[in-house]
């Protein structure tokens, strides 16, 4: 077999060949061409040369466009000292005597006079003339000439421009075209589709200014735990090593989106303090199949020469999809290529380069199996929601400068935000703050977090009036839930009950747990049930009528009973199978007609009786629904001990859970679809 390390096709070897042939490879070698991904703390010494960008391009445009026209320019300054005279006139100054010398081409006739002479048109003197001499004329110009002591010379007194000069005149817009073409395609990431998709350029970026630590990293401290493993291999490789460990090729960060499974990637690189490359899957897509994978190369390439580093994939289903969902055909498909040159780049690590692969997903189920073997992934890691005592964490790091009034209470306000991710919290911060500002406040108070949380959870304001006729009617429809989310044994607590209108919605009642919930039994799931049809079961209970206002109760009552007697095996007649898969029609599941009429009488039975439940407890409480009503005509909106005080009801603690599986997503098994349960009377 040939020595390739010696010899590429050229005569003679690496050694032998000419250094101009050399420095053209270094720079191919060297030139940098656009990524699609971005980089943190990488070292300056493994810096290529930076592409020129659009501004410089521009810049060397105007720069030749300015030096050839101050060229032509000057050439046309030149020329318009010359002056074009009658040939009348210039017989006139033969036989004066006053030609110095001329020069004659063809009937043209160029000349310096000895004196100047005014121009009859009075724009000043002249000496070096031209004119046309005509052709009928029948007078002897040379003896003329050489009478008067006229030098008559071959050399023209205005020197035209040579013919290199005219060639790289003519020749400077093509070099330019061709100089641009060239630019184009030392940015392409490879084939054509570089031209026609082109990655987003590389960015450097200072890391003592944006990379973060597992201290700007909160609430999740099981996670940041697993991770530091990680991070205290990238710092001290051998002591694992000498004990024949080697390090995770792969980390799979799986959850919900806004649970900070980026930032957590980017802590761990700023922990370690290596270089981070992070990049989404979807940059590496594009139209021309082989695009992607010759993107996927040139990352581990550039992270190879770097390491120890880390590689970060965003939303890496992507292209991480199972291939047998793409739907291509041959194996040729982009998304395959793609993914195919991701599962060899990762089988190429041996475990001592020191590159670790992390990737974050929210739908971690629809993976290929040959990506998130071991071997590849080798960890899983769910980031899931905060608990109470993660949000509290996660309000104190987002806070740290925002300035505090004293009574603000991060405990509280994280206990009535249930559900909420860090980005969540985040953004719930910043508007508390954008309140503050816009009030005027030099610090942020409790009522700016309440009015915060509340445009959040319920919406903005909107400055609709109402009719009088529909106001109560919409106080009616809230007195309702709230009255029968009051009564249900352990429900959750009402909260807030407003009949202004917010969002899509005339007026909202928002409960929330006391505690975190993890799992729901029957009777609290009915409960919930009961408190949606409230607004439904007021409307015809006091006006006879139903309205559209209960469209999305409907909504999250089907979607509970739907799930309790489909999903959890809450029904006696249907028995504790589950139907409804979590993606797909249900027959493709194996659910037959007959089992599927069954659950639909089940559901159905199930929310007729819990609304004329809800009917029940409502004519049998009239007075406090009527107590309520009147206090929202008259105020509008009843926080929680108003309403409670308005009722006569007096709050009773929270009762036992019974915690679900384990295996299941709190997000995922929660009947509503959010951990806040919002009732609201559709506009």
């Amino acid at each position: 077999m040939a020595d390739r390390t010696k010899s590429d096709g050229n005569t003679g070897t690496r050694e032998q060949r000419p250094a101009r042939f050399a420095r053209w490879s270094r720079w191919r070698r060297d030139a940098p061409a656009p990524r699609p991904w971005r980089t943190e703390g990488l070292p300056e010494d493994g810096q290529g040369p930076q592409k020129p960008g659009w501004w410089r391009l521009l810049a060397w445009f105007l720069m030749w466009w300015f030096l050839l026209f101050t060229l032509t320019t000057l050439q046309d300054v030149g020329s318009a000292q010359v002056a074009s005279v009658p040939y009348t006139e210039f017989t006139d100054q033969v036989r004066d005597g006053n030609v110095e010398e001329v020069f004659a081409r063809g009937n043209t006739i160029q000349g310096v006079l000895r004196e100047p002479v005014e121009r009859p048109e009075g724009e000043g003197a002249y000496t070096e003339f031209t004119t046309e001499r005509p052709v009928f004329a029948q007078d002897d110009l040379l003896a003329a000439l050489e009478t008067r002591g006229a030098e008559v010379s071959a050399t023209p007194v205005t020197t035209e421009r040579g013919f290199l000069a005219n060639l790289f005149i003519s020749l400077l817009p093509v070099a330019l075209l061709v100089w641009f073409w060239l630019w184009l395609l030392r940015r392409q990431t490879g084939g054509a589709g570089g031209l026609l998709g082109r990655g987003r350029k590389p960015r450097r970026v200072d890391p003592a200014e944006i990379r973060v630590t597992f201290a700007d990293v909160a609430g999740i401290d099981e996670v940041k735990g697993q991770v530091a493993e990680i991070v205290d291999f990238l710092k001290n490789p051998d002591k694992y090593r000498k004990l024949g460990a080697r390090m995770p090729k792969g980390v799979l960060l799986e959850g919900p989106p806004g649970t900070g499974k980026t930032l957590l990637a980017r802590a761990t690189a700023g922990e370690a303090g290596v270089p981070f490359f992070s990049a989404s899957a979807a940059e590496f897509i594009e139209m021309i199949v082989g695009v992607g994978a010759s993107r996927v190369r040139e990352l581990f390439g550039e992270a190879r020469k770097v390491a120890p580093a880390i590689v970060f994939i965003d939303e890496i289903d992507t292209i991480g999809r199972a291939r047998s969902a793409v739907g291509s055909v041959g194996g040729r498909d982009e998304h395959e290529q793609t993914l195919n040159q991701i599962l060899t780049e990762m089988d190429g690590f041996t475990g001592t380069e020191g590159v670790v692969v992390l990737a974050a997903t929210n739908r971690a189920d629809i993976l290929d199996p040959a990506l998130t073997r071991a071997g590849r992934f080798d960890r899983k890691i769910t980031v899931g929601v905060p608990d109470q005592h993660g949000r509290e964490q996660i309000l104190a790091v987002h806070t740290r400068k925002v300035p505090l009034a004293p009574e603000v209470d991060l405990a509280h306000i994280a206990r009535t935000t249930p559900g909420m991710t860090g980005a969540d919290l985040a953004n719930l911060v910043n508007e508390a703050a954008l309140l503050a500002a816009r009030r005027g406040h030099e610090q942020v108070s409790t009522r700016d977090f309440t009015d915060a949380l509340e445009k959040v959870q319920l919406g903005a304001e909107r400055s609709v009036v109402l009719p009088r006729e529909e106001r109560l009617r919409t106080a009616y429809h809230e007195a309702g839930h709230a009255l029968l989310g009051m009564l249900q044994p352990g429900a959750d607590p009402v909260r807030k009950i407003s009949i202004v209108p917010r969002g899509r919605a005339l007026g909202v009642t928002l409960s929330t747990p006391e505690t975190d919930r993890y799992g729901y039994d029957r009777d609290y799931l009915k409960g919930r049930i009961i408190g949606a049809l409230g607004g439904m079961a007021a409307e015809e209970e006091v006006f006879g009528v139903i309205t559209t206002g209960a469209e999305s109760d409907l909504q999250t009552a089907t979607g509970i009973a739907r799930q309790m007697i489909g999903r959890w095996g809450m029904s006696p007649r249907v028995g504790p199978v589950q139907v409804y898969p979590l993606e797909g029609d249900p027959r493709q599941a194996g659910a037959s007609e007959a089992l599927l009429e069954a659950v639909d009488e089940e559901v159905r039975t199930l929310i007729a009786d819990c609304y004329a439940e809800a009917r029940r407890l409502l004519a049998d409480n009239r007075d406090r629904l009527e107590a309520i009503v009147a206090a929202l005509m008259e105020r509008e909106s009843l926080d929680e001990a108003e309403v409670y005080a308005v009722v006569g009801i007096e709050r009773r603690p929270a009762s036992s859970q019974l915690v679900g599986a384990a295996s299941d997503s709190p997000v995922r098994e929660n009947p509503a679809g959010d951990t806040v349960a919002t009732h609201r009377r559709d506009g």
